[in-house]
Parts: C-alpha cells; structure tokens; sequence
C-alpha cells in the first residue's frame, strides 16, 4: 500500500483516479527522490495509464474487424501494389484534419478490411473517434435510416464529423 493515508486513498477512488493511485503505489520505492521530482514521475505514469486507457477505448468502440491490425506490420506492401509512402503518409492521419476520404478498392481477400482497420486503429491512436463499416452494410444502414422519422439525420450525424444539421428531409 502506498504512504498515504485511507481517507486520501478514498478520496483519490471516490474521483476515479485510480491510475494515480496505481502510480503512486509503483513510485513508493523512489521516496530518496525530492518531491516535485517523485511527483512528476507519478504523474507521467498516471498519464499515461489514462491515456492508454482512452485509446483502448476508442479501439474498442471502433467495431473493428481486425482489432490487432497495425500499419506498421502491412505485409508485402510493394506486392500488393501499395506505395509505402502513401501508407506513411495515412499513418500520420493529416487526412484527417484536412477532412479528406480514403477508399480502398481492390479484389477480394487483397487485404482492405484489414488495411480499413490499420488506419481506423492508428486514428483511434491518434485520439479521433473511428468506425468500421463495411460498404454493403453502410449501404443497408442507410436504407434503414430513411425509412425512420429523422433517420436520416441521425445517421449523418453518425458518420459525418462536425456537420450540423437543421434542415429537414
């Protein structure tokens, strides 16, 4: 148990602070350290359990397909006629910012769920907010959203970022 007290403890779990709590206990053994020194290592450790945390999250939520996929273990990119650099360049997801789309096109079992889902995770990395959908299933999504009472602006507001919808269809 760390050098603090219970009520502290409580305190620091009653405001979800849990990772703090943990980074404190994993830094008890650092106490020849000054204080501002010791209190930025847990700190940083406490960051970083919540920003883990928030990631994995924002993972999750992304109902990806390949959850493990990773930009950075493409296979035979040159092979499978994709340019490294491209990939690079997506991977820093300045598409994003510049409100750009990317679309996959290629034959079955050529990899664009899994590359989809390389770039939804390095998104999600990125700390944006991602979803995998298929075409054929964002297709019956929008079916389905037309024939509901505001359906459709629901689901464009699903899918579409930073758009604001006042008009009615």
């Amino acid at each position: 148990m760390s050098g603090i007290d219970m009520e502290t403890t409580r305190k620091l779990r009653d405001m979800g602070a849990t990772a703090l709590l943990e980074a404190i206990d994993a830094e008890d053994e650092l106490l020849g350290m000054g204080f501002e020194e010791r209190l930025r290592l847990i700190v940083d450790e406490a960051y970083a359990t919540f920003t883990h945390g928030k990631v994995d999250g924002l993972i999750r939520r992304a109902g990806l397909r390949y959850p493990a996929a990773d930009l950075r273990r493409l296979d035979l990119v040159e092979q499978r006629g994709l340019d490294a650099g491209v990939i690079a360049a997506l991977a820093t997801c300045g598409f994003i910012e510049r409100h750009q789309n990317v679309v996959f096109q290629g034959f079955t079992g050529s990899g664009k769920s899994y590359l989809g889902c390389a770039l939804a995770k390095q998104a999600c990395q990125h700390r944006y907010r991602a979803h995998y959908i298929r075409m054929p299933d964002l297709e019956e999504a929008w079916a389905t959203a037309r024939d509901k009472p505001q359906g459709t602006t629901k689901f464009l507001k699903k899918y579409v970022p930073n758009v604001h919808f006042e008009a009615a269809w």
